[in-house]
């Protein structure tokens, strides 16, 4: 069974996009438009930074926390990027 993962993208314009995806690098590449298969709202919104992913048990998991993170106002979202971005260095 595969890991699901809960990732966001930043656009050129620095709004926050999230979503979950088996494999958080191909996703970004759909959504740059490298690949078949990216959202609309994205289109044209370039160019687009992963700026955090967390790996979770299952989809069911990641989809629960998909939801959580879409009713944080963006300030919490910015906190919670800077942090992933702290632990990354």
């Amino acid at each position: 069974m595969s890991s699901w993962y809960l990732y966001m993208v930043q656009t050129a314009a620095g709004t926050l996009y999230t979503g979950i995806s088996t494999d958080p690098q191909r996703r970004l590449r759909q959504h740059s438009g490298e690949l078949a298969g990216g959202a609309k709202a994205l289109r044209g919104k370039g160019p687009l930074t992963l700026v955090y992913s967390q790996s979770l048990s299952d989809k069911s998991a990641a989809a629960k926390a998909e939801y959580q993170l879409k009713q944080l106002p963006r300030s919490a979202k910015l906190a919670l990027v800077a942090q992933f971005n702290q632990s990354e260095i």
